[in-house]
């Protein structure tokens, strides 16, 4: 008799448990999921020694294009939402150097540009962030680059060696993107 009650309340319990409410599952709720990843990541990295530099008699010390396609894979170009592109620059060598970023299309065409004007060091680094996307510039300057072409010009001479040690010019570019995945 004892046992009696612990079964009728086990019963009561379980009974309790299958006929509760219980909401009918939506799977379809994922299709009105949106994601939007940050994608973060290097673009250019480039040094150059004063020494370098003071063996170019003339005033173009560094030109190079690179191929940059990134942006051309279709989902990417269809989906990107916005996004920064960030420059760091440091000058340590004794010269006052002008620095331009381009960003060229399949044919060569000047998208964009970004322009520096370095001191001769010591110096601070120079940080530039650039929007693009509806708080910025375009984003069919990025979804159309397929180049990016960096000029170093040294506006000093060619004989003076800064006093610091290991005289170097750092470039360095990233960029951060978001993109909606759907």
């Amino acid at each position: 008799m004892k046992y009696i009650p612990k079964f009728i309340l086990a019963i009561l319990f379980c009974t309790g448990i299958f006929s509760s409410c219980a909401e009918k599952q939506d799977f379809d709720q994922l299709d009105d999921l949106d994601i939007t990843p940050t994608a973060e990541a290097s673009i250019l990295y480039v040094e150059t020694p004063e020494d370098l530099i003071n063996q170019d008699p003339g005033t173009y010390f560094y030109s190079q294009t690179f191929n940059f396609d990134a942006f051309n894979e279709e989902f990417v170009a269809d989906n990107i939402l916005d996004g920064v592109i960030t420059y760091e620059l440091e000058n340590t060598t004794s010269k006052p150097l002008d620095i331009t970023f381009e960003f060229l299309d399949e044919a060569g065409n000047t998208l964009d540009s970004e322009n520096f004007m370095l001191n001769a060091a010591p110096t601070a680094i120079l940080t530039r962030e650039i929007a693009y996307g509806p708080a910025g510039r375009s984003l069919d300057i990025i979804r159309n680059t397929s180049a990016i072409r960096v000029s170093a010009t040294n506006l000093g001479d060619n004989t003076s060696v800064s006093s610091l040690p290991n005289p170097t010019v750092f470039l360095r570019s990233s960029a951060k993107f978001r993109i909606l995945l759907q």
